[in-house]
């Protein structure tokens, strides 16, 4: 039996792998990719790009990218389109809610964040909607997730904000799309993208809105 293929997944992990080893050969180069709050007005892509990269040292990368290959059944089973926008979403969505909770003039306002844990919370997320319509055992689950909420609000360094905000909408996105397939189930029309689409412009929206009253 042939195993599934899970490009995004691979693609996904050999951009974080690829990025890493620029951030070792060249140390500007993460000033090209690393987000702070006073800098994601101005250059928003920040918002995605510093979501595949990490710190320097091998554990960080290490065990994002262990989560991102133990997950990448999900991607089997929503499609690789489907995922690669759970993903993209949930990386925005981590950068976004540190930015949100970041205070204009403080210290964290110009703290810089890198990591897929945002994206990964996410799919973590996902899997919790998924795991439920499909009535699979989640004891594993709500263990694992358990241990990385300690650690991240136990942990100096981490951004906890990151976290919360990709989980949260990794459940959003998670119950988007499994509503949407029972609608076409039904013989419905699938209107999952619309979905997403407007879930992504109320995190871009909160984000104008918060820079608005930054002020800067």
């Amino acid at each position: 039996m042939r195993r599934p293929r899970t490009p995004v997944s691979w693609t996904i992990i050999g951009i974080c792998v690829a990025v890493w080893i620029g951030e070792l050969t060249s140390p500007a180069f993460l000033d090209q990719v690393v987000l702070a709050p006073d800098l994601g007005r101005t250059q928003p892509w920040r918002f995605i790009t510093s979501a595949f990269a990490h710190a320097t040292t091998i554990l960080h990368i290490g065990f994002n990218m262990l989560a991102v290959w133990m997950l990448r059944g999900l991607e089997t089973y929503l499609g690789g389109r489907r995922f690669t926008a759970l993903y993209l979403i949930s990386a925005l969505a981590g950068s976004a809610v540190f930015v949100l909770l970041a205070t204009p003039g403080s210290a964290d306002w110009y703290t810089g964040l890198v990591g897929a844990s945002g994206a990964i919370f996410g799919l973590f997320g996902a899997l919790v909607v998924v795991y439920r319509h499909l009535r699979q055992p989640m004891t594993q689950i709500w263990v694992v997730l358990a241990i990385n909420a300690v650690i991240s609000f136990s942990v100096p360094g981490i951004a906890w904000q990151a976290h919360v905000g990709g989980f949260f909408t990794g459940l959003a996105i998670g119950a988007i799309l499994i509503s949407e397939s029972r609608r076409v189930a039904r013989g419905g029309t699938d209107r999952s993208w619309l979905g997403l689409a407007i879930l992504t412009l109320i995190i871009v929206v909160a984000l104008v809105v918060k820079y608005s009253l930054a002020g800067s």
